[in-house]
């Protein structure tokens, strides 16, 4: 994230600090994590745009030349062969600032994590 940023509550806090090509990049974003989980919750975690439906779906942030996404190291393991075009590490999809957001991705990625996370609370319900 870049250090010019000022502190911000909410995601449009943060969206709205950036020049507009970019804020489009990140309202995409948004608007594709929300078409998939209409009930996520939209907070601010580790400083970046989160949603939340019963553990964290997804982080998202810009950069100067890039953006990246934050699904965790499992999803990116799981969708390894669909991300071969994007640099990526153990948590993170980063993202060149000038290619389209990868909207279907994204949309996979929200509902793999939403599968694990609803697959984790059904094993802690059968542990109780």
């Amino acid at each position: 994230m870049d250090s010019k940023l000022k502190p911000f509550n909410t995601i449009d806090d943060y969206i709205v600090q950036w020049p507009e090509a970019i804020q489009a990049k990140l309202q995409t974003i948004r608007e594709t994590v929300l078409s998939v989980a209409p009930k996520a919750e939209e907070v601010i975690s580790y400083q970046m745009p989160t949603f939340k439906e019963g553990g964290i779906l997804i982080h998202f942030a810009a950069f100067s030349k890039h953006y990246s996404l934050f699904p965790g190291a499992e999803p990116i393991e799981f969708f390894a062969k669909e991300l071969k075009d994007f640099e990526t590490s153990k948590g993170t999809i980063k993202i060149p600032m000038d290619a389209p957001v990868p909207v279907a991705l994204i949309k996979q990625l929200v509902k793999y994590r939403q599968m694990r996370i609803a697959e984790k609370a059904s094993l802690k319900k059968i542990k109780k």
